[in-house]
C-alpha cells in the first residue's frame, strides 16, 4: 500500500474526498477540513493500492490539487487491515510489479542532477577501477561498479524517452557528458603521474591482465550482460525490489571502461583504449535500449489501466468525466469502450 498526504482548497479537497470514497482501491480515508495552513485549505490522508496508486494520483491531478496544493507519497511496509486487503484485491494485479510512475520519476530526477556529489563519485569509481586494472585484481573493479553513479542517468534518459520529456533527458544526458570524461581524464593524469614517479605495477608492464581483460575486449557476452543488466536494472527501479539494483551495478563494466580508456591513453596503448571506448560504448548504449524497452513495455501495461480506470464510476462521484481524461491527454473511442465494460476487472 501507498499513503497519500493531500493538501487541497476545500472545493477540491471535496471533490478528492468523493473520488478516494467511492474508489474501492482506496482505504483509510480521514478528512481533516480545514487543517492545512500553508497552503491553506484541508488535509485528507488515505491508502491507497500500490497497483491503482498512479491511476488515482493522475485523477487527483486532473483536480488541479498539485497546482493549487500538494500530495505527498509514503510507502507503507506493514499494515494489518482487512479493508486494506480488499482494497489491492480490488485493484488486481500484484504489488511487487506494480510502477508508481510519479516515484520513478522523483528517483530519477533526483540521480540525474549535475552536482558536485555525482561528478566526485565518477572519478572515484574511476580511481578505484584504474588500481584494479594496474593490479589486476578483480575485486576492486567490482567495487569501482558498486561506486559508480552513472547507473541513474541513463536510467534518468530512459525514463524521458519513454514519456517524452525533454528535460530529464537533457539532464541526463549533461551528467554523463561531464561525468565520463571528468572521470576517464582524472584518471588519466594520475595513471600518468603513477607511470612518471615508477610506481606502475610490474604485472600491468608485463601486459599479464588474466582477469581484467575483459574490459577492453567486447565481444557478444559484453552486450548480452549489458542488454539483461538494463533490463534488470529498470525492474528494480520501477519495483518494490530495489535491493536488485546493487547486483545490475556489478554486472555492467561502463565505470571500468571509461577508466581504462584513460590509463590506455597514459601508457600509449591505443588499440586498448580503442577497445575500451568500443566497450564504454557498447554498454551504454545497450543498457539504455533495453531500459527503454521495458520501461516502454511496462507504460503499455499501465495505460490499459488507466483506460480501464477512465471507466471507473468513481470519477463521475468526482465530477471527472467518464472515457477520457479532463485534459484531454487520454480519451477511449467507442471501441475501447465496449471492450472495457465487457473486460472482467484483473485478478
Amino acid at each position: 500500500m501507498v499513503h497519500l498526504r493531500i493538501v487541497a482548497p476545500p472545493d477540491a479537497a471535496a471533490k478528492a474526498l468523493e473520488l478516494l470514497e467511492a474508489s474501492d482501491s482506496v482505504s483509510s480515508v480521514i478528512y481533516l477540513p480545514g487543517a492545512a495552513n500553508k497552503p491553506k485549505g484541508d488535509v485528507i490522508m488515505c491508502d491507497v493500492a500500490r497497483e491503482d496508486t498512479s491511476v488515482i494520483l493522475s485523477d487527483l491531478r486532473e483536480l488541479d490539487i498539485p497546482k493549487h496544493g500538494s500530495i505527498a507519497l509514503e510507502v507503507i511496509d506493514s499494515e494489518l487491515s482487512e479493508a486494506s486487503t480488499r482494497a489491492e484485491q480490488a485493484a488486481g494485479g500484484l504489488p511487487s510489479d506494480a510502477v508508481v510512475w510519479e516515484e520513478v520519476e522523483a528517483r530519477t530526477s533526483e540521480d540525474t542532477e549535475l552536482s558536485f556529489s555525482f561528478v566526485a563519485f565518477m572519478v572515484l569509481s574511476m580511481l578505484i577501477a584504474m588500481a584494479g586494472i594496474m593490479l589486476d585484481q578483480t575485486i576492486l573493479i567490482i567495487g569501482a561498479m558498486v561506486v559508480g553513479p552513472e547507473f541513474g542517468p541513463i536510467a534518468g534518459f530512459c525514463v524521458a524517452a519513454v514519456q517524452r520529456r525533454g528535460d530529464l533527458a537533457r539532464r541526463s544526458v549533461l551528467a554523463l557528458a561531464v561525468g565520463f570524461p571528468v572521470g576517464i581524464a582524472t584518471t588519466f593524469v594520475v595513471a600518468l603521474a603513477i607511470k612518471q614517479v615508477g610506481l606502475t605495477p610490474d604485472t600491468f608492464e608485463d601486459g599479464a591482465r588474466s582477469f581484467t581483460a575483459f574490459i577492453s575486449h567486447p565481444d557478444f557476452f559484453s552486450v548480452f550482460v549489458a542488454f539483461i543488466a538494463g533490463t534488470a536494472g529498470v525492474l528494480s527501479l520501477t519495483s518494490a525490489k530495489s535491493a536488485a539494483l546493487v547486483g545490475v551495478v556489478i554486472s555492467v563494466t561502463t565505470i571500468p571502461a571509461a577508466a581504462n580508456v584513460g590509463v590506455a591513453a597514459a601508457y600509449g596503448d591505443w588499440d586498448e583504449c580503442a577497445g575500451a571506448l568500443a566497450q564504454l560504448g557498447l554498454n551504454l548504449g545497450t543498457i539504455g535500449l533495453a531500459g527503454a524497452l521495458t520501461l516502454y513495455l511496462q507504460r503499455m501495461l499501465y495505460v490499459r489501466r488507466r483506460k480501464r480506470h477512465l471507466l471507473d464510476p468513481a470519477r463521475a462521484a468526482a465530477g471527472l468525466p467518464l472515457g477520457r481524461s479532463a485534459r484531454g491527454t487520454l480519451t477511449l473511442d467507442t471501441r475501447e469502450i465496449e471492450a472495457a465494460r465487457r473486460r472482467k476487472p484483473p485478478g
